[in-house]
């Protein structure tokens, strides 16, 4: 009886440890334009907060079932919180920009290592005859932290301050890293796994996706053009060539690339990429729209960006009664086709668009989640033998992770670069007297009858200015929604070549919770 309270006790300090790793990146959500205010941080770097958290746990995911057999479940769960934890606590008393980034950084690694785990060790400390009662508890963890996330961030932010979404970490994580070390007791560490570790491609990976996402950000400021940039690019590209070239010769190396040989898996990865950006650049467009041009609060923007959080929770389990019961090439096309539409949807805001408006498109997005998460994941999974699938595993999360990293990315590409042309264009419009541009901007209707409006005096300039500028985001905003629901469409054409598939009965859980994070 002693034994089975203490396995419950570590598995359950554990789930909150993964609770607490995917809880961040919705809580830090509704709260990044409160943060970017507070450090002084430019529109357009906003993004960072997000894709460094999203890009670390890129890296971190596939050293996780290394880093477990190197040091134990019980050890390697204890570091990454401890470090998970820490890193909270820098970013709570972070001061500028780069330090932030920075240390979201070492956040997001640490917390990539959080999640997979806690599924493994359902299989390796959970009696046989309680397994399925722990798979529930950890899937509800997994699928309640996203839910309620921008809701808590919101409260905390405004009742006390953005710092408190990063200190409310570190109570529960030093419980969670005690607990763990007292009471997780399974396997002996073997420190020569860590010599498998492929640093050389752990270095080019990084410095690939780092490069990435610095050219994305920084190429339209400078009209993609320049020494920083064309230099940039080229370490990017060469960073990438030679990572791939180093997967394909290495032993074993950090990610397994001729996995993707086999047709089903690559097609379940490519799809797994397209849903990771539209999960993480609708919840980012979502509060930069409702942060920067609505002007709400982080409780008022938490409470209309939950209900897609409501809506994928209460889908989830008729998506998994389907999952079982259709062909995942249908359902999937189901799935992606009507997220598609929740985005695409959203991409008809005006200045004034609020809760209303957004509803149905965020409970669509919502209720599609799973729909396209299972088949995908049925279709990268099925086939494989058990001693892969693992691995399998962590290389489709990986890529919805990077679908985010690059998805929000090229959100903040097209806002940075589209936003000035629209601004101009309504401008122009506003002078020469179109109704059309007032009613973009919220000015009176009736006092445009397309006529040249002649000088305008500085109070008034200065009056609208704000008005038209987030005219002119929402528009570059909409295009963004756009760029997703494309996205989306496209991918639909990669099912066409795929054969009925056979449903698998196990698939790892490890794949179907993580991505609520």
């Amino acid at each position: 009886m002693k034994n089975t309270l203490f396995i419950w006790l570590g598995f359950g300090a554990m789930c909150v440890g993964m609770f607490m790793a995917i809880l961040d990146v919705q809580v830090v959500a509704s709260s990044l334009t409160n943060i970017g205010s507070a450090l002084s941080i430019p529109e357009y770097r906003l993004n960072w907060i997000q894709t460094a958290y999203l890009t670390a746990e890129v890296i971190a995911i596939p050293l996780t079932g290394l880093l477990t057999r190197a040091l134990t479940l019980r050890w390697m769960f204890v570091i990454a919180t401890a470090g998970f934890s820490l890193a909270s606590l820098g970013c709570a008393f972070s001061t500028g920009t780069m330090e932030l980034i920075f240390i979201r950084v070492i956040q997001g690694f640490c917390g990539g290592m959080l999640i997979p785990p806690v599924f493994t060790s359902v299989f390796i400390i959970i009696p046989e005859k309680h397994r399925v009662l722990a798979t529930t508890i950890a899937g509800a963890c997994a699928m309640i932290a996203p839910a309620v996330g921008p809701l808590i961030g919101g409260y905390l932010t405004e009742t006390y301050s953005w710092r408190w979404i990063f200190l409310v970490n570190i109570l529960p994580g030093f419980c969670v890293t005690a607990m763990v070390a007292l009471f997780v007791r399974v396997g002996a560490p073997d420190f020569s796994v860590l010599r498998k570790i492929d640093f050389v491609t752990i270095f080019l990976a990084s410095l690939f996706l780092a490069s990435l996402e610095v050219v994305l950000n920084e190429g339209p400021r400078h009209d993609w053009r320049g020494s920083a940039v064309l230099s940039l690019s080229a370490v990017c590209i060469a960073a990438g060539v030679s990572g791939i070239w180093r997967a394909l010769s290495h032993a074993s190396p950090f990610i397994d690339v001729r996995r993707f040989r086999k047709v089903s898996f690559s097609i379940g990865c490519a799809l797994s990429f397209v849903l990771g950006a539209g999960l993480y650049g609708s919840t980012y467009l979502l509060a930069l729209f409702l942060g920067l041009v609505r002007g709400h609060s982080p409780l008022a923007i938490g409470e209309i960006m939950i209900v897609t959080g409501i809506s994928r929770l209460l889908m989830a389990p008729v998506a998994a009664i389907l999952e079982v019961r259709i062909n995942p090439r249908l359902l999937a096309a189901i799935g992606f086709g009507l997220f598609g539409v929740g985005v695409f949807a959203s991409g008809f805001s005006t200045s004034a668009t609020d809760f209303d408006a957004m509803f149905w498109p965020q409970v669509i997005r919502g209720v599609t989640m799973m729909l396209c998460l299972l088949p995908a994941t049925r279709l990268a999974l099925d086939g494989w033998p058990s001693e892969d699938i693992a691995d399998a595993s962590g290389l489709f999360n990986l890529m919805r992770n990077l679908g985010g990293a690059i998805g929000i990315a090229l959100i903040d590409t097209i806002m940075e670069q589209r936003t000035p042309g629209h601004v101009t264009t309504l401008v122009t419009q506003l002078q020469a007297g179109s109704p059309e541009a007032a009613r973009l901007v919220g000015l009176p209707v009736a006092m445009f009858h397309h006529h040249d409006m002649g000088p305008v005096d500085p109070m008034t300039r200065a009056l609208i200015a704000p008005m038209i500028r987030h005219a002119g985001l929402t528009q570059s905003m909409n295009e963004a929604w756009f760029m997703l629901a494309a996205l989306f469409g496209l991918s639909l054409l990669l099912l066409l070549p795929m054969r009925r598939t056979a449903s698998v009965s196990n698939i790892s859980d490890n794949t179907a919770a993580e991505p609520a994070s």
